[in-house]
């Protein structure tokens, strides 16, 4: 014989949720197609204009698909327009200027370039003369370069020059056989031989 079912007390309290009757879920709204006449939802969002690119319209997949086949960004403007929009472009329409043709000058020099300060900043029109890069030398390289009679910035061409005139100045071929001037050619060929050593010549 089954036995009764006793009633328990936690039967229905024991979900943390309590059960509720199904109700019908409530209206969403939906977006209507922004064509005018159009009742199917605006799922697609579409630039307005060219001159409003941040604003948008919202469409049904027709309707979008319609707007994208007859967009057609230049519509308006001149060839020209056309053309400098394209090579601007190439650099994300940011200004660029020319650089120098063996490294790039100091970024706070424009030598005399103009450019269109459209991302604000200072329009500079004046000449200036290019400054050589500064060298990191050691006391040693200093040294040599005093012998020589030069600046640390000195060109490859201007060591070489140097060296070749203070060679000729100070040989006792060039004073008569007079040694006088030996100690101060060693010097030269010293520092010289320090500098090339260096790789700066």
């Amino acid at each position: 014989m089954a036995r009764p079912r006793t009633a328990s007390r936690f039967r229905d309290n024991i979900r943390i949720k309590p059960d509720v009757p199904a109700v019908a879920a409530a209206a969403v709204d939906v977006r209507p197609c922004a064509e005018p006449g159009c009742r199917e939802e605006g799922a697609y969002r579409v630039p307005k204009s060219r001159q409003e690119l941040h604003k948008h319209l919202w469409f049904c997949l027709a309707h979008a698909r319609a707007h994208n086949e007859a967009w057609d960004y230049f519509k308006g403007m001149s060839e020209h327009e056309i053309e400098s929009f394209r090579n601007d472009a190439i650099t994300g329409h940011r200004p660029t200027w020319p650089l120098g043709k063996r490294a790039a000058r100091l970024h706070n020099s424009l030598n005399g370039f103009e450019f269109d300060s459209a991302f604000g900043g200072e329009k500079r029109t004046e000449p200036q003369s290019p400054r050589r890069p500064e060298r990191q030398v050691t006391r040693l390289q200093m040294t040599a370069f005093d012998t020589l009679g030069l600046e640390p910035s000195a060109t490859l061409n201007e060591i070489k020059a140097r060296y070749k005139e203070l060679v000729k100045r100070f040989h006792p071929d060039a004073n008569g056989g007079d040694r006088g001037a030996e100690e101060r050619l060693k010097q030269v060929i010293k520092a010289y031989g320090v500098l090339r050593a260096s790789g700066l010549t």
